[in-house]
């Protein structure tokens, strides 16, 4: 039983004896110096200067498109395992899973005529 984790716990073992040689090289040949700056230490977000971030406000549009990606990102990744074992399955699996596309498009359809997918 223990050949079958083998592989994984020799990957977890180097990644873990790479990781703390690169954490240890960094810190003797890295920079000494501890420069400071007003720049340095005011925080940036995805490009956006700092002065516009009090009281900046993301329309609604940008939080429906982000879910609606989240929920058909994670609806198309449970297909995955029926298209790996489609053959053990047979037709049930392929009438299912037609059925839940078809239901995907029709969500999608509803929500690109509500106006949800327009970037306003």
């Amino acid at each position: 039983m223990l050949n079958s984790y083998l592989p994984a716990i020799v990957l977890l073992l180097l990644g873990g004896i790479v990781g703390t040689f690169f954490a240890l090289m960094n810190g003797f040949f890295g920079p000494k110096t501890n420069r400071r700056s007003e720049s340095k230490l005011s925080p940036y977000e995805c490009g956006l200067p700092s002065e516009v971030q009090q009281g900046f406000r993301f329309g609604i549009s940008f939080y429906m498109i982000a879910m609606l990606f989240i929920v058909f990102d994670i609806e198309v990744v449970m297909l995955y395992p029926i298209a790996v074992k489609l053959k053990e399955f047979g037709t049930f699996a392929v009438t299912e899973t037609s059925i839940f596309i078809t239901l995907l498009f029709v969500g999608f359809g509803y929500v690109w005529r509500r106006g949800a997918l327009s970037w306003r």
